[in-house]
């Protein structure tokens, strides 16, 4: 078995086939040899503002080249790369560096005690490109640091267990391509990150899309051959609102593995994807950050199971409790889904800034709902805080908003509660629309779809992007604006 410290893998890539296509990021290209000579001089310069094993990089940039070689650069000086969104409000990106504690910032002002460097720092061109002498050596105690405002919106960072260590005997079954990765999400989330990285180092090209386009994304899929990529509902959805011919023009033949994740699939979109590309093609995987277990999905498994995104991945305990009681349930009830990694709790990652929330017998959550069937493939929910009362009864907003997306006038939906002095809760939903807003037409469209107190009390029509490009939505944010009556749009 060879396990190889991650800012040594690019440089045995490079020596092995220097002129290989690494990356391609915003039309610029890089051979192996020239991401690794990249990465070897910004590994230097950060060197010579004081990063060493252990530290912390965090890096304030969008999906580029220069985001790739820096966390590169990190790594081979034993540190840790912490990629964060560059759209982040300067007091949110604060309360990150406060709990990150870095020695070097890229592209944000630097906390107290750390040293900064603009977002276009380029090294000077009397620093060497050689291979750094000792790298072999120095093992990042994490592989990365990624944020997260979680269900609270208050900013944590993740850890995970696993150092900076790459073992090429064994590489990544989910993200591992045969010829060329296409990464269309940002990386400062946990499956961009891994699909970008793992592709790069096991030896694959990575197409790394600056920010999604549904039309570009297609366009590169069939420009460069690509074989995996992996997807959130969300590009699932606007690719298929494509108008029919120029969605099939494309030759996406190339395409051995698509997997989705990172919010529930409705289950109509999951289906068209399936009759587009077929079932040996699409995948649907669940977990979280936190590693603390997972589950996954094919496709023809999926056609006898629709809705579901899978059984556990080996060695991962699943259990659904009542979220109040603790009490464990049984088959179909709607709960509060536990984990319990295979090396036990605590096993896989630590918290700074929080702490995660685990019971007496080991078994941890993040606040996802689910429920299991007999055969224990698992049925998401949303997570616990997300979940809206009305009238006694939970209404999950992502059932909502699969059966709005499905709508053709909707470009993407996010469902709310509001305060109602009856109900305890109102169900209000945000739509991004083609159209003008006709709420009396999507009220029909969903009560033929939903029962009728999970149907919206209100509608409002909204200009700016409900999601950003991973798929993500704040409602906590969006439900404080409207209570304190700040919207973007008008409601009905």
């Amino acid at each position: 078995m060879s396990r190889i410290p991650y800012g040594s893998v690019l440089t045995r890539l490079a020596a092995a086939d220097p002129e290989r296509t690494a990356l391609v990021c915003a039309g610029e290209t890089l051979s192996r040899a020239g991401l690794e000579a990249r990465a070897n001089r910004l590994a230097r310069a950060f060197e010579a503002q004081g990063v060493g094993p252990g530290d912390l990089v965090s890096l304030a940039l969008p999906n580029s080249i220069g985001l790739v070689s820096g966390c590169i650069a990190a790594w081979k000086l034993g540190a840790v790369p912490n990629p964060l969104s560059h759209r982040l409000p300067a007091p949110e990106r604060e309360k990150i560096l406060v709990r990150a504690r870095p020695k070097l910032t890229l592209g944000c002002e630097p906390p107290p005690g750390a040293h900064g460097l603009p977002a276009d720092f380029e090294p000077g061109s009397e620093i060497s490109d050689a291979a750094l002498s000792g790298a072999e050596r120095r093992i990042p105690p994490h592989e990365r640091a990624l944020a997260s405002g979680g269900s609270t919106g208050l900013p944590k960072l993740i850890l995970p267990a696993s150092p900076g260590v790459y073992d090429d005997e064994q590489p990544s079954r989910l993200f591992t391509a045969r010829n060329a990765m296409l990464v269309p999400g940002p990386v400062h989330h946990a499956a961009p990150f891994s699909a970008c990285f793992q592709a790069l180092l096991g030896g694959a090209t990575v197409v790394l899309m600056e920010r999604f386009d549904a039309a570009r994304c297609l366009g590169l899929v069939e420009r460069h051959r690509i074989d995996r990529m992996v997807v959130v509902p969300t590009m699932m959805l606007r690719i298929w609102r494509l108008p029919e011919p120029e969605r099939i023009a494309c030759d996406v033949s190339s395409l051995e593995f698509v997997m989705t994740g990172g919010a529930p699939c409705p289950v109509w979109l999951m289906r068209a994807w399936i009759g587009w590309l077929g079932p040996d093609v699409l995948h649907e995987a669940f977990g979280p950050s936190e590693r603390i277990g997972g589950t996954f999905i094919t496709g023809h498994e999926w056609l006898e199971h629709p809705g579901s995104v899978g059984r556990p991945l080996p060695g991962t305990t699943l259990e659904i409790r009542d979220p109040d009681t603790g009490r464990r349930l049984p088959a179909h009830e709607m709960g509060e889904i536990w984990a319990l990694p295979s090396g036990g709790p605590g096993s896989t990652y630590r918290y700074l800034g929080a702490r995660g929330r685990r019971s007496a017998d080991g078994f941890e959550t993040v606040g996802d709902m689910g429920r299991l069937d007999e055969e224990g493939y698992l049925y998401l929910g949303d997570r616990r805080s997300d979940m809206i009362l009305v009238g006694g009864r939970n209404v999950y907003p992502a059932e909502i908003e699969g059966a709005l997306e499905e709508h053709p006038s909707v470009r993407s939906a996010c469902v709310i509660g509001l305060p109602d002095d009856e109900l305890g809760q109102r169900i209000h939903a945000l739509v991004e629309s083609h159209a003008a807003l006709d709420a009396a037409a999507l009220r029909a469209h969903l009560l033929e779809r939903l029962a009728g107190y999970k149907v919206p009390a209100s509608f409002e029509r909204v200009d700016d992007p409900i999601r950003d490009d991973s798929g993500k939505v704040r409602r906590s944010r969006l439900r404080a604006e409207r209570l304190a009556g700040r919207s973007s749009g008008g409601a009905t």
